[in-house]
């Protein structure tokens, strides 16, 4: 089962609200506990400085009996506080009856120890706990060794109020993890506030609403970069379903037109008898209309697989003059009928798939021949580079009004709809972009008093495409 974001969050809240609550428990037992040491260090402390200041009166080996009325009389000692006074050679002085001391840990202390309290070690017996520090004492009577004094506290009441403190701890740990596992999810459902209102509008969208952005001006900076691509996704989508419709019914619009052409002629003829000539020249016009037809589905086939990275281009070197002039040769016809001068200026080498070229620059020559004014020219310029080939094609013709640019290289677009059969399909410049971005380079045009002027640019191999004019 998927976890949503929500959950995850306040699991994660609770999770870190836990470490926190415990991580601050256990800081705060430590220091607790480290506290309750000091403290009973310090009596622990005080108690050996009364029994030295005790042992420190005695004058002769006979008091030495007497050393537990001295402390006594020294108000040394209370109820939690036990002493075990011995001699060196092992013999007691004073000891309480109901301590049982741990004769390792006296030992282990005993030999590390000096007139202050710096070790304290702990035990229990019967139920009781108890810390204690052994320490030497020197007494007042000249050539006695010091005494052995080992002093201990009760320390129950220190265990039971740390255990309450456990237990207080673990229930306000849970009770923190509950709160803040609620808390969590309570804020992250606020915070997922934002993309549950993408989410409902990305719902609502449709072929019909494509037209619909984001609100960005309400969301938080995480998410302006997701709506910022959202919209532009959808930009996108907007876009490419709009050419796909005017696509469609302009495909239909094309096809219409021969194919009513070629129904119409053939339910003429059909309509009564005629003369092998007749039918002859029926015939001829039809393939006539077929042969468009057939032009144009290929030039449709091939859009359709440039759209889709099909057109995978065959590389060899190429002189791009010595294509030109192969095309220069091939409108000369048309453009003498037309009076129009070809020029070429430049020369440039590239890397590309021939025949695609040489089609996409037919293509410009066709265009710019075909709307240039009579008498005008059309000039074809080279110009290599070291990051990339240019070739511009320019006529004299008429400027391009503003608002085709934008449109010009669109399937069937032409600037006079009028002249719609004519004038070919409509695909030329739109097969030429094509060709061009499948080679890796762009296209554009710019058009001006002073002509039209048609530009590509190729990369050379192992650069990549510059913008540069």
């Amino acid at each position: 089962m998927r976890k949503s974001i929500t959950t995850r969050i306040a699991v994660l809240f609770a999770a870190v609200s836990a470490a926190a609550f415990l991580g601050l428990g256990v800081f705060l037992a430590h220091a607790i506990e480290n506290h309750f040491e000091e403290l009973d260090k310090r009596e622990l402390q005080d108690a050996v400085e009364g029994i030295a200041h005790a042992a420190g009166t005695l004058r002769a080996a006979e008091e030495l009996g007497a050393i537990g009325d001295r402390l006594s009389a020294g108000h040394v000692g209370h109820d939690r506080l036990a002493v075990w006074i011995t001699r060196d050679n092992g013999e007691s002085l004073l000891r309480d009856p109901e301590v049982t001391y741990p004769a390792s840990a006296v030992e282990q202390a005993m030999a590390l120890a000096g007139s202050r309290v710096e070790r304290l070690f702990v035990w229990s017996h019967e139920g009781n706990e108890f810390r204690g520090a052994a320490v030497r004492i020197p007494p007042g009577i000249a050539g006695e060794a010091p005494l052995r004094v080992v002093v201990a506290l009760g320390i129950d009441h220190h265990q039971s109020f740390m255990a309450l403190f456990e237990r207080a701890l673990w229930v306000a740990i849970v009770t923190a993890i509950l709160l803040s596992g609620g808390l969590g999810l309570a804020i992250a459902r606020a915070g997922m506030g934002p993309i549950r209102t993408m989410t409902a509008h990305a719902r609502r969208i449709s072929t019909e609403h494509l037209g619909n952005r984001l609100d960005t001006r309400a969301l938080p900076n995480e998410l302006l970069s997701l709506a910022e691509a959202f919209n532009e996704m959808l930009g996108r989508l907007d876009d490419s379903f709009r050419r796909l419709s005017n696509f469609s019914s302009d495909i239909a619009h094309e096809l219409r037109t021969p194919l009513s052409n070629l129904l119409t002629e053939t339910q003429v003829m059909l309509s009564k008898q005629r003369s092998a000539d007749q039918y002859r020249e029926v015939l001829a016009s039809n393939a006539e209309e077929l042969e468009h037809l057939a032009r144009m589905i290929a030039d449709m086939l091939f859009l359709a697989k440039a759209d889709n990275g099909l057109v995978v281009p065959h590389r060899e070197h190429l002189e791009l003059a010595d294509e030109v002039r192969e095309l220069f040769d091939f409108y000369d016809a048309v453009a003498d009928e037309k009076g129009v001068k070809l020029s070429l200026e430049g020369k440039a080498r590239t890397e590309g798939d021939r025949l695609m070229l040489r089609r996409a620059i037919s293509n410009l020559l066709s265009n710019a021949i075909r709307h240039a004014p009579h008498g005008g020219s059309v000039t074809v310029r080279l110009a290599e580079k070291p990051e990339h080939t240019l070739l511009s094609v320019t006529n004299s013709g008429e400027p391009i009004p503003e608002n085709a640019l934008p449109h010009i290289f669109e399937r069937f677009y032409r600037l006079d709809s009028s002249q719609r059969h004519s004038e070919g399909a409509g695909l030329g410049l739109a097969i030429t972009r094509s060709i061009i971005a499948a080679h890796g380079g762009e296209i554009v045009v710019h058009s001006g008093t002073e002509g039209n002027k048609f530009e590509f640019w190729l990369p050379n191999r192992n650069a990549r495409p510059s913008h540069a004019r």
